[in-house]
């Protein structure tokens, strides 16, 4: 039995997976706040305790970098380590949270995504997963043969924002009065949506107010300017989401590039499937394919929105289940 974890700055999935003829099984899952709570001891002891299932692996995919089997997320503080929890377990596996969600990828049907680009259906290209939510995280599959994957995991989330063109010059001039230092990740995630909100406030509609947004903030005032968004109730949101997502796709088509993932590029992470239909009305895919004479190779790439939001659960049990 396998106890999978999904373990972000905000929320963590836990659940329970067995051996049926040669296939895992999922027998129960919770979701939990993370910050309700002092440590994932606390979230496992709790998770555990009504059940009379004695998992003897665990596999937990973390958001942050592991070290020497270790890991202190990086939106949240908490340290992990594999020592302590394999005092519970027979086997332990800390993996990045995005190489849980990578490894989900080869076992995804089609109900599972939406696809922005068919490209050409390549078996076994490498592929690239990106996904923005409390963070922005990367991790790609390189093809070992026989439909087997190895996954690479990355911090490519806090490698530099580099603006495109004067607009986004002046949006990283403004987070510079913030941060000493402006990565990816400030404006390509949820936090990245309320940076992008108060930039284009200031840039486009300043002097101007919205009740909408008194006494909202972090997750609340992002979920809240993602769905003005959507359904067309801002000005104001929908220029931020335009933005958003044109820095979402030229940072998609970077990745592409960067390491020919022929294979695909998958979106992942909270935020995606909720703006996709601003995803499909063409922004993304614009800013994806800008790459100069580089274009015709990105238009082979298939890319598509992962909507299952337990890919990162489910690939944790797959990489426990293909180790053990």
């Amino acid at each position: 039995m396998i106890l999978a974890g999904d373990i972000g700055g905000t929320k963590a999935y836990l659940a329970l997976f067995d051996e049926n003829k040669n296939q895992l099984e999922k027998i129960r899952e919770t979701r939990f706040e993370t910050r309700k709570f002092p440590d994932l001891d606390s979230i496992i002891e709790e998770f555990l305790k009504d059940g009379n299932e004695k998992p003897e692996i665990a596999c937990l995919g973390v958001a942050g970098p592991i070290v020497d089997g270790n890991c202190s997320l990086t939106n949240l503080d908490w340290r992990i380590e594999t020592g302590r929890l394999g005092k519970q377990f027979d086997k332990v596996y800390l993996i990045n949270d995005l190489v849980a969600m990578a490894c989900a990828v080869p076992c995804l049907e089609d109900k599972d995504v939406a696809v922005l680009q068919s490209g050409l259906q390549l078996k076994e290209g490498r592929i690239s997963v990106v996904a923005a939510g409390t963070g922005l995280g990367h991790a790609f599959l390189i093809p070992t043969g026989s439909a087997k994957y190895y996954a690479v995991d990355s911090e490519g989330g806090h490698a530099d924002f580099a603006p495109r063109n004067k607009l986004e010059t002046e949006l990283l001039f403004f987070l510079q009065k913030k941060f000493k230092r402006v990565s990816i990740e400030r404006v390509v995630s949820g936090p990245g949506v309320i940076h992008i909100f108060e930039f284009t406030q200031e840039h486009f509609y300043s002097g101007i107010t919205e009740d909408w947004q008194q006494g909202l903030q972090n997750e609340e005032l992002a979920a809240e300017i993602i769905r003005c968004a959507v359904e067309k109730k801002s000005e104001l949101c929908e220029k931020t989401l335009s933005i958003f997502v044109e820095l979402y796709g030229a940072l998609a088509g970077n990745l592409a590039l960067q390491f020919l993932t022929k294979g695909g590029v998958y979106l992942g992470g909270g935020i995606v499937p909720r703006i996709l239909p601003l995803l499909e009305q063409g922004l993304f895919m614009q800013s994806f394919l800008e790459k100069g004479r580089f274009k015709p190779f990105l238009t082979e790439i298939p890319v598509k929105v992962i909507l299952n939001d337990k890919s990162a659960l489910l690939g944790a049990a797959q990489y426990a289940f293909k180790h053990q």
